[in-house]
């Protein structure tokens, strides 16, 4: 590798971490902000206020992919992902100055979502034009590692962000920090932007563009000819079914799904939890790397759709083990105490809820959603039409789900039955980060890097593959929404379908069938829609984009 290449790899690589970064810690951080912006309202309502405009950064980002996709197209890809560095940074570095709802009122959260709908258009045009822009760089046969250093970036941000966010916890404290110390990580950004920056601003232009531009055979509308061309739009669609979507789900499964359940299904808390991921992300994200080196040596598809594959297969045992080892009186009391949810079926809904913000009022609803939080297995007994949903205990007495104690019998009903209390003493405990040299939180790092390990295996190959899937002239544009469409929708939606899962069926394991039906359709519809790449010369295109044979890199 020259030093070029590497300095191309690094800017793309570190701006990227710096994006990602800027992103995770809105999420990591909801909780804290929906108090300081949305204070005038209850904190239920805060909160779903604050979950709403993160999904919103989330929601955006497949428009982000086509703004800055066809700019990139157009203009050149160092501009295009300077400009949604720029955008990002900028976002994140206000949110830390941004006064709170006390101090301005209505405006604060207003300005806040305007910043969460940026931070979510220019994250959408940022992976494509990194990805592309290293792979253009990149020799024929080594796309796939060189490509990989991308594709640590996400993890690398999420680490990123929880570390400063726990150091920061630490160093001032839990009530200044959540008065003021939550700050402190946002306003750190401008000093990463700055280094991006500057970084990028050595580059030079990618030699596939430039080489596209000197021939004149650009696009002169990328999105048009990217998706209202068949040709073009089916790669595109099978781009997304036949990669992205299981690559999506894995990802987030491996990642936020694995912290939702610990923390909100298993009760472990914040702390912990944040160390036990934080582990497994620096334990096992050497696989990106690896994989994409491999790729170049096996082929995109085996590695993408064989780690779908065993990833669906390996889910429910993984999560069981998780569960045994995390909080054992609560697995303990799965298997071993009955619940009942006794209720008219035409007054339950499927409680969908992806944007925080409906409200399911009916008892049947109640019943069920307020035993998913207590992370209670149960099953669902038929009642004669117009009956009052209930609650039974071990086939004990009823507890009508519209009384107004009903939260209140139903907690101690449950703890009587031998559902653990909050204080429950098996769960586990980490108290500082080298806590990973007792049993529990040991074999927890394990699983969750065995997890994170299935996440390099889809996401490491998945840039080079989707880039030597389409034509310079357009390669920016159609690569871009396929994948911010997998990785912003499909798996973005997964914790909130996860749980309208669980509360639906009363499985807390239930929510794991959507990434398992979803990788697994992937490995169908990749394995015969989806043709293999890792040999195509992605610098050998004729004016129409179709493969002439030639290399045109300049200087190689």
């Amino acid at each position: 590798m020259s030093q070029e290449e590497r300095k191309v790899i690094l800017a793309s690589s570190l701006g990227t971490v710096f994006e990602w970064y800027d992103f995770y810690l809105y999420g990591s951080l909801a909780a804290v902000i929906g108090a300081n912006f949305f204070s005038q309202f209850p904190e239920t309502t805060r909160n779903i206020f604050a979950l709403l405009a993160f999904a919103a950064g989330f929601l955006v980002r497949p428009f982000g992919a086509l703004v800055f996709g066809r700019l990139g197209d157009l203009v050149g890809r160092k501009y295009t992902f300077l400009v949604t560095i720029l955008i990002m940074g900028s976002s994140t570095f206000i949110v830390g100055i941004l006064p709170t709802s006390d101090t301005i009122g209505i405006l604060a959260p207003i300005i806040l979502i305007i910043l969460r709908l940026l931070q979510g258009l220019a994250l959408g045009g940022e992976y494509g034009g990194a990805a592309t822009y290293v792979a253009e760089h990149a020799p024929n046969g080594r796309r796939g590692f060189y490509t990989s250093f991308i594709q640590i970036t996400a993890t690398a941000g999420l680490f990123l962000s929880l570390l400063v966010i726990l150091f920061t916890q630490l160093a001032v404290g839990d009530a200044a920090f959540r008065a003021w110390g939550w700050r402190v990580p946002f306003l750190l950004s401008i000093a990463l932007l700055g280094i991006s920056v500057w970084i990028r601003l050595q580059m030079e232009e990618s030699p596939a563009f430039k080489k596209m531009k000197e021939e004149g055979t650009g696009s002169k509308a990328p999105i048009s000819e990217a998706f209202g061309q068949w040709k073009n739009a089916k790669i595109a669609l099978f781009a997304l079914l036949g990669l992205v979507m299981g690559q999506a789900v894995v990802w987030y499964t491996g990642q936020f799904y694995a912290l939702f359940f610990m923390g909100q299904v298993l009760k472990v808390d914040a702390f912990t939890t944040n160390m036990l991921i934080a582990w497994s992300l620096l334990l096992g994200s050497g696989g990106f790397v690896f994989f994409g080196w491999l790729s170049d040596k096996v082929g995109r598809k085996p590695i993408i759709l064989g780690g779908c594959l065993i990833a669906a297969l390996t889910y429910f045992p993984l999560f069981k083990l998780m569960s045994a080892e995390a909080n054992p009186d609560l697995a303990r009391a799965h298997s071993t105490i009955s619940v009942q949810v006794v209720a008219d079926p035409a007054s339950c809904s499927f409680q969908f809820n992806p944007t925080g913000t409906a409200r399911f009022t009916q008892p049947c609803d109640v019943a069920k959603a307020a035993l998913a939080r207590a992370s209670v297995n149960y099953t669902v007994e038929q009642a004669p039409a117009g009956a009052v949903a209930a609650v039974r205990i071990q086939g004990g007495t009823p507890i009508p789900a519209d009384s107004a104690s009903f939260a209140r019998d139903l907690g101690a009903a449950l703890t009587a039955a031998g559902y653990p209390a909050a204080s429950n003493p098996s769960v586990v405990k980490m108290s500082n980060p080298f806590d990973i040299f007792r049993e529990q939180p040991a074999v927890l790092i394990g699983i969750l890097t065995l997890l994170v390990i299935y996440v390099t295996m889809v996401y490491g190959p998945i840039a080079a593959a989707l880039v030597e899937l389409f034509p310079t002239r357009i390669r920016y544009t159609s690569m871009s929404l396929p994948y911010h469409i997998g990785n912003g929708w499909f798996g973005g939606l997964l914790p909130a379908t996860s749980f309208a899962m669980i509360a639906q069926t009363g499985d807390v394991y239930f929510g794991l069938w959507y990434p398992i039906v979803i990788a697994l359709a992937t490995v169908v519809i990749g394995l015969f829609f989806v043709p293999e790449t890792k040999d195509r010369d992605i610098f050998a295109t004729n004016a129409d984009g179709s493969a002439s044979g030639a290399d045109y890199r300049t200087g190689r």
